[in-house]
């Protein structure tokens, strides 16, 4: 959608709100005003109760632009769409799947793995706590009017989720926004009554979502890239992860897949590939530009940039001084370790404040003082271009060495993030040297936009999908090494599935890193890396996003086994399989059908059984049946010493009446013995 979705209220065909519904996509929709005596005022929030006083006043001061950032822009009118993300203390009881029972996974997968010689330092972890992060995606008008004090007012339309679907809930302000200031609260009713009536959001997917006499097209991003505190289920299995690209390149294979990348780094495309370390390994970034909306797609851009890999990294679109997180960061002082975190800032006083973080990024352009931004030039994602005018792509990407560019680099560096102050440009100060070599061949392929907005807007996607892909088969061949460890193992044919899977292989990072240095990590990333990459393998161990990751995968890894082994389980003939095995592998089978049955069953207690949970009981109770049938009457006696078993068996079994067991009825049941 290029345009603004039309949208009609018919009072009389507008749904009732469902509450609990309205929580798989949107915690509340809020009205928040800037009055001059009393500041950030939350005119109206719906549903009602929703939010606590602190994340009110958190969501207020997070959703209107920076005055400075403003300053230039003295038109009539003035929209702007952005999002900021911030540390919500409600316990959701909405999601799918738990944190305890995430953590539960997490902790079985990590058995395996030595965590003595990976860094402990998880700031940014999956772990049980009493906090999770919202999103506010934000419809900020500005009206200038000399009869007004001050000359103006401010209003924002924000949208709240526990999920960062930005490719939603863009386009959706793009309704609600405009909608709210010409009927009012009414039409956060409406809205939310609308998004009551969405199905349940399903990850990695293609969803139509109705939305009055509008349709929203959108793509989800998949389950690998959501955090684990965002309640997705953990159905994992079937999302394309590293070490293998995805077939289907139209399917998002991480976060903000509908961002700019393009448009935010236009004039710092040589500087990607540092970026794209900086974020494996988790060093601490400070992303500066004139307005929100520029700051956050740049954040969100860089985000997207290490997919399929799931980010860990505390990442703030759009933050202020007002955030919490500010003050501890504030007291931060030289030589002291910078947490893992990237934000995004359009205040120039942070340059000052958090002069100690490592990596400071300056981009976008500032707004004109003329033009008027109108949302009918805006993309689908409900973006300002940040295009600079008059420049071509291969002087922003691709400038040539000459004496005036050598001066001109050695003059910013002298000058450090600080020159910001009196002029904005585009720059990067950071010590950091990278590994990975930028692919000029990559950026010869970009497309210059031209002048016409409709035409860059194209060229953009076009530009966009050639870098998201590159840095998309970057990432997984990065990730390619660790391949072995999830690699999962179905039963061989003909041997009997009534045994414990296989354990997955252990995994040691000192052992991991002396093997790859052995065999190297592939051609693909010798090729596009300095013969210091086994340097970089290293800080990625250490790094806050190695641990997530791979503990989600080797859960995955083990969920699919599984699955493999269930369906092995299904298919196999347990009458054909006890005939050609001994009375101890028959007594050891019956002790494995045992406890998986015992499991199938609590799970269908729980509510946590999958789809063929209750054929699954139902095979596994034939089979346990079968397997009772063949053992002696002696090895029987034994078996229903045990109260537990015996109360298992006489609940899902008719067995022959055996002396010291009155309770177990007698039936067709065979007494062959045992071969």
């Amino acid at each position: 959608m290029s345009r603004s979705p039309s949208f009609k209220v018919k009072t009389e065909v507008s749904p009732s709100l469902d509450p609990e519904a309205l929580q798989r996509w949107v915690v509340a929709f809020c009205a928040i005003r800037f009055d001059l005596e009393q500041g950030q005022l939350v005119e109206v929030c719906y549903p009602p109760g929703c939010l606590t006083r602190d994340e009110e006043l958190e969501i207020a001061y997070s959703s209107f632009p920076d005055s400075i950032s403003q300053q230039q822009n003295r038109s009539s009118i003035h929209d702007c769409i952005f999002f900021f993300r911030f540390r919500s203390h409600l316990k959701s009881q909405t999601s799918n799947t738990t944190h305890s029972e995430i953590t539960e996974v997490d902790d079985k997968s990590s058995k395996s793995i030595d965590r003595n010689n990976v860094s402990q330092r998880l700031s940014s972890t999956s772990s049980v706590n009493d906090s999770k992060y919202m999103y506010g995606f934000v419809f900020n008008r500005q009206r200038h009017d000399e009869r007004l004090k001050r000359g103006g007012e401010q209003k924002s339309v924000v949208i709240l989720s526990y999920s960062p679907y930005s490719s939603v809930f863009r386009p959706l302000l793009q309704i609600v926004g405009p909608l709210y200031f010409d009927i009012g609260k009414t039409a956060l009713e409406h809205i939310a009554a609308y998004v009551s009536t969405w199905p349940v959001p399903i990850p990695g997917q293609r969803m139509d979502l109705p939305i009055g006499n509008a349709t929203l097209k959108v793509n989800l991003p998949p389950a690998h890239s959501l955090p684990m505190e965002s309640g997705v289920s953990f159905d994992e299995s079937t999302s394309p992860v590293a070490p293998f690209l995805p077939n289907n390149q139209s399917i998002p294979q991480g976060l903000f897949h509908d961002s700019d990348l393009f448009g935010a780094f236009r004039g710092l495309l040589l500087q990607l590939w540092l970026l794209w370390e900086l974020l494996l390994i988790g060093e601490p970034i400070l992303i500066i530009a004139p307005t929100p909306p520029q700051c956050c797609e740049a954040v969100a851009g860089l985000v997207s940039l290490v997919a399929p890999l799931l980010f860990s990294v505390d990442f703030r679109p759009y933050f202020t001084i007002h955030d919490p997180e500010f003050a501890r960061l504030n007291t931060i002082r030289e030589g002291e370790t910078f947490p893992p975190i990237v934000l995004g800032v359009t205040n120039l006083f942070f340059l000052k404040a958090l002069r100690y973080i490592p990596h400071i990024v300056s981009v976008g352009s500032p707004p004109s003082s003329s033009n008027r931004v109108s949302l009918s030039t805006r993309s689908s994602a409900g973006r300002v271009s940040s295009r600079p005018e008059g420049r071509g792509l291969q002087q922003l990407s691709l400038q040539k060495f000459s004496p005036s560019s050598l001066l001109s680099a050695i003059k910013l560096r002298r000058e450090g993030p600080l020159c910001l102050m009196t002029e904005h440009k585009e720059a990067i100060w950071t010590t950091y040297s990278a590994t990975t070599k930028p692919d000029t061949s990559i950026l010869n392929r970009l497309i210059d936009a031209g002048l016409s907005p409709r035409v860059e807007e194209s060229m953009s996607v076009v530009n966009n999908e050639i870098l998201r892909r590159h840095f998309l088969e970057l990432t997984t061949n990065f990730l390619a090494p660790f391949g072995p460890y999830f690699r999962t193992m179905a039963p061989s044919e003909g041997s009997s599935p009534y045994v414990d899977p296989p354990s997955l292989p252990p995994f040691n990072a000192d052992e991991f890193l002396a093997s790859l240095s052995a065999r190297g990590p592939g051609k693909f990333i010798l090729k596009r890396m300095k013969s210091n990459w086994l340097d970089f393998y290293r800080r990625f161990l250490d790094g806050p996003n190695f641990m997530p990751w791979f503990q989600r995968r080797r859960a995955v890894a083990e969920q699919e086994q599984d699955r493999l082994w269930r369906h092995a389980r299904m298919k196999t003939d347990i009458r054909q399989l006890i005939s050609k095995i001994s009375e101890l592998e028959i007594v050891d089978s019956f002790n494995v059908i045992e406890r998986l049955l015992l499991r199938e069953l609590q799970l269908q207690q729980s509510g946590n059984g999958g789809d063929d949970s209750t054929a699954t009981c139902e095979k596994l109770t034939r089979d346990l049946e079968a397997v009772f049938n063949s053992l002696s009457k002696d090895m029987q006696q034994i078996m229903l010493s045990n109260p537990q078993r015996a109360s298992l068996l006489q609940g899902s079994l008719e067995l022959t009446k055996l002396p010291g067991h009155p309770l177990i009825q007698s039936g067709d049941v065979s007494s062959t013995s045992p071969i």
